[in-house]
């Protein structure tokens, strides 16, 4: 009895493992592929601030999605979060002052200055959408984030294309294990299980 109680668990352990590798592979694709098209509206998503200041990471994001504003593929730009901290700025303000300052017009950026957590700038980010009438919108965050945004926001009825930032190609084991745990993120969102 006991060794088929083992087997059921680590036949169990192998299939988890398994599928969790399965959509690490898909994550690292979509990480690769920039579907960058027309649409209603760029997303960036937030990343650490220093006392007003995007950091390299959020910079990269603001000038890839400043790039594709100028190319004319979206008419809005929409930054997300919150305070991380910071007593007086928060993501979202930043990443408006960083794109104003790059002669983006103020009246065409919206902001999210209160999500935490991704889960929490995916809700914010739909229902703006849905109040504003926008069905489809690009996303702008680092590769390995692409996948489960698509798949949260595309759950809620929004048309998604990912565009990561530009950076070199990585294949080590850092970025499999970035890989990883947003595997573990997304079957946790799918679980209903860390909202």
């Amino acid at each position: 009895m006991k060794r088929a109680i083992v087997g059921i668990y680590l036949g169990g352990a192998a299939f988890l493992a398994a599928y969790l590798l399965s959509i690490a592979i898909e994550i690292h694709r979509q990480s690769t592929i920039d579907e960058a098209r027309s649409a209603d509206l760029i997303v960036v998503l937030g990343a650490a601030e220093y006392r007003g200041f995007p950091s390299p990471v959020y910079k990269a994001r603001l000038d890839h999605a400043l790039e594709l504003f100028r190319a004319g593929l979206a008419p809005r730009i929409l930054t997300t979060g919150g305070a991380g901290g910071d007593p007086v700025f928060t993501e979202g303000q930043v990443g408006r002052a960083y794109l104003v300052s790059r002669d983006v017009p103020s009246e065409v950026i919206i902001v999210d200055p209160e999500a935490e957590t991704t889960f929490q700038s995916v809700a914010t980010t739909a229902e703006i959408m849905k109040r504003m009438g926008l069905s489809s919108c690009i996303v702008v965050s680092d590769g390995y984030h692409i996948y489960r945004v698509k798949k949260m926001l595309e759950s809620r009825g929004v048309k998604v294309y990912g565009s990561p930032r530009p950076s070199a190609p990585r294949n080590d084991l850092r970025y499999w294990w970035l890989y990883l745990r947003q595997a573990v993120a997304y079957l946790f969102w799918r679980a209903g299980i860390g909202r």
